[in-house]
């Protein structure tokens, strides 16, 4: 293990001391990156190539999968070679480095979301105004200010960060550098503009939700009016899985970013950082393809190498 009085960097303590647990968790988390990573390339091949995915809400699904394949690939590569070396020592360059992409990612992940949210509000309660609301132009435009305001925040958080005095050890309880665990590590009353900022951001992420919300309100009150119920179920079978994805994200991230950082290393901790870090970017592409005609028709063409690309990226839609 790294000296704790000498080194730079800092100690992630990951999930065990015992080296054999520390095999099994590399080989858990090895697993499911290789699912995730190839889940969501598969996603972005198929949305990108068969000219019946490209509508405005699988050119969001594949930048949402894009950014759940950087998302996963932050934190989990990290944590495999740690403990496949039984050595939880980051440097202080990758530790900035994660906490930039590591927020980045996450708070562009809100955004996509809440653009998505729109997009079917859009599709299913304004219909004839669809395809003037959701343009090429609009669309385009929407993603590219997904990406800058993650960027935005991400500088804002490690910036801040990153300029806190530090006392004490410099041991951080979980996988990868977590923020609300290295305010623990601050000294006294020297945090405050970090505070600052994730008061900011958190501002942003509950008017995301509050947007998210209302969106799905208006969705699923014009769906109880379709007569038909082949219609509904086709509505339910695409919005509650993007509800499902945004419940699950927003609230364990919510508690692990809220709740105070503990002076230990704990459980609910280490488990909750899972379920918003690992487990979204695994589930995603089953979640949108797995009760999708269209897209499971384009993934068993994909995979018998029989589709052919199309130029008109919004060429029909949903």
């Amino acid at each position: 293990m790294a000296n704790l009085t000498s080194m730079s960097g800092f100690l992630l303590m990951g999930f065990s001391d015992n080296h054999e647990l520390q095999i099994l968790h590399a080989l858990l988390f090895l697993v499911t990156y290789l699912l995730a990573l190839t889940g969501n390339l598969l996603i972005i091949t198929v949305t990108s190539l068969d000219h019946r995915l490209q509508s405005p809400m699988y050119y969001f699904l594949k930048h949402l999968s894009l950014l759940d394949l950087c998302f996963i690939s932050v934190t989990v590569p990290q944590s495999i070679a740690n403990s496949l070396m039984n050595n939880g020592y980051i440097s202080h360059g990758q530790c900035i480095l994660q906490v930039f992409f590591f927020i980045a990612l996450a708070s562009s992940e809100v955004a996509i979301l809440t653009v998505m949210s729109y997009d079917r509000y859009a599709a299913i309660c304004r219909p004839l105004q669809y395809e003037t609301i959701m343009n090429s132009y609009a669309c385009r435009q929407a993603v590219t200010a997904v990406w800058l305001a993650g960027g935005l925040s991400g500088l804002m958080h490690t910036a801040v960060n990153f300029s806190i005095p530090l006392c004490g050890e410099r041991v951080i309880h979980q996988f990868f550098c977590d923020v609300p665990q290295m305010l623990k590590l601050a000294c006294s009353h020297e945090f405050i503009n970090e505070i600052a900022v994730a008061a900011f951001t958190t501002s942003a992420a509950f008017i995301c939700l509050v947007s998210i919300v209302l969106s799905y309100i208006r969705i699923f009150s014009t769906v109880l009016r379709i007569p038909s119920a082949e219609g509904r179920t086709k509505v339910f079978t695409t919005c509650l899985p993007h509800l499902f994805v945004v419940t699950f994200f927003l609230s364990t991230a919510g508690f692990e970013f809220l709740h105070p950082p503990s002076d230990s290393q704990s459980a609910m901790d280490l488990m909750f950082s899972i379920f918003y870090t690992v487990i979204p970017p695994t589930l995603n592409p089953v979640i949108y393809s797995l009760r999708n005609e269209a897209m499971k028709a384009a993934l068993r063409k994909v995979l018998s190498k029989g589709i052919c690309p199309e130029k008109d990226i919004f060429k029909s839609h949903f």
